[in-house]
């Protein structure tokens, strides 16, 4: 049993790891303060150019917009210009 159990603690870092890893973002236009996301279910984590690290979700800018954003970090474009113009301070938390 303890074989077992040792396997799927593994298995949960694993899974772990792999969910915290931050996508580097596009950045098509050339100017962004943006330089990488997570995407979560309900969320998304921004860090910017200057180190910091922002959290985003449902409850605190809305699902719309965080939909938004999303799309917007997939897409390597505007990300920066939505998050200025739409929900800059309703960050849930900043974490670095």
């Amino acid at each position: 049993m303890l074989i077992f159990d040792l396997i799927l603690l593994e298995t949960d870092i694993a899974k772990t790891k792999r969910r915290m890893v931050m996508e580097r973002y596009k950045d098509l236009g050339g100017n962004s303060g943006v330089s990488a996301y997570e995407i979560g279910e309900d969320y998304i984590k921004v860090e910017f150019s200057d180190g910091s690290l922002y959290l985003y979700n449902y409850q605190s800018a809305g699902e719309n917009s965080i939909e938004q954003m999303k799309s917007l970090a997939l897409s390597g474009r505007g990300l920066n210009s939505f998050i200025n113009k739409n929900v800059r301070k309703n960050y849930s938390s900043k974490l670095r």
